[in-house]
């Protein structure tokens, strides 16, 4: 029975990753660490922390080196899986001190605390965006492919990355890294692209589209991406990187209007604004080696993922509307 410690799993992917690992029941113990910032929602685990006996809570810091050595030593975590980031780019063009912080001293932090233990896996969560803008026609980034992260956050969490990896390399700690392209679907925070488009929406607001709306993104539903993270944490062979993607590239604008013709609306809810600085164009993943190694696709196509969180949204109106004040 493994012994699992998720950072930042309060948040959106975290909270679906503890519901995922809670499902299956092969756990002693999920421990949940998390900082309980303004996206850190301890309501998102409700369910879990009244029925399930092996999970815990701590809540701190991941920068806080006494606090986490106390918690993965004392609890004696056989695995740790870090959500834990600051991860909305606008807010990193604002305030990037925050993000280097977090995501690369506190995964610093992080990383020495389970070499001292001998974690048997650490898994980092990285992201698509470390690999840079594509072009529309340029081939999907592979993991060996370089890097050129145009971000404050995405350069964050490049760090991280290759900071896990050295640790690798230099101590044999047990690192695998996984890279995913944009996640969707219940509990995230509404300041996100689709979640403030299907609560604006519901508000009878108009939904903000950077731009002309050209930027492309890959779509993931979250659940796929917890069982990809939880089949990199069992069998990803350690010193690797993972791509983990949706197959789902859609133009901003496109996915804006797919969005308004679910929830019965037309584009004059669409309010063109000033686009973010340094937007990049395209993020795309090559899958094919979490899909020949792993055996993992992604098993939910966007049109079911998009129209079960519209749904999960609208039953959940007290969830959002706390937050979006």
């Amino acid at each position: 029975m493994k012994k699992v410690l998720v950072t930042g799993g309060c948040g959106f992917i975290g909270s679906n990753f503890i519901k995922h690992l809670w499902g299956e029941g092969n756990y002693e113990l999920i421990l949940n660490y998390d900082k309980l910032t303004y996206a850190g929602n301890r309501e998102n685990l409700k369910s879990v922390e009244t029925n399930c006996r092996g999970y815990k809570f701590v809540q701190g810091d991941i920068c806080d080196k006494n606090k986490v050595n106390w918690t993965i030593i004392s609890n004696r975590i056989d695995y740790v899986v870090n959500f834990a980031a600051e991860s909305h780019v606008d807010r990193s063009i604002e305030n990037p001190e925050d993000f280097i912080r977090t995501n690369v001293e506190g995964t610093r932090v992080l990383l020495d605390a389970a070499l001292k233990k001998g974690v048997k896996k650490f898994i980092q969560i990285g992201t698509d965006e470390v690999y840079g803008s594509l072009n529309e026609n340029s081939p999907s980034s592979k993991e060996t492919d370089s890097v050129n992260p145009r971000s404050p956050y995405s350069a964050s969490k490049l760090a991280a990355d290759v900071l896990a990896l050295s640790y690798f390399h230099t101590y044999a700690l047990p690192v695998c890294v996984t890279r995913s392209s944009n996640n969707y679907g219940p509990f995230q925070f509404p300041e996100k692209l689709i979640p403030l488009f299907i609560t604006n929406i519901f508000e009878g607001r108009k939904v903000p589209v950077y731009g002309k709306g050209e930027n492309i993104r890959d779509w993931l539903f979250v659940v796929d991406n917890c069982i990809a993270i939880k089949d990199v944490m069992n069998y990803g062979k350690i010193g690797e990187i993972y791509n983990i993607g949706g197959g789902n590239e859609l133009r901003n604008i496109d996915l804006t209007k797919k969005i308004l013709k679910k929830m019965g609306y037309d584009e004059s809810m669409i309010e063109f604004v000033k686009d973010r600085k340094g937007h990049d164009i395209r993020y795309s993943l090559n899958c094919g080696k979490i899909e020949r190694k792993l055996d993992w696709w992604p098993s939910t196509d966007f049109e079911t993922g998009i129209q079960e969180t519209i749904k999960w949204y609208k039953e959940n109106e007290d969830w959002w509307r706390k937050l979006k004040k």
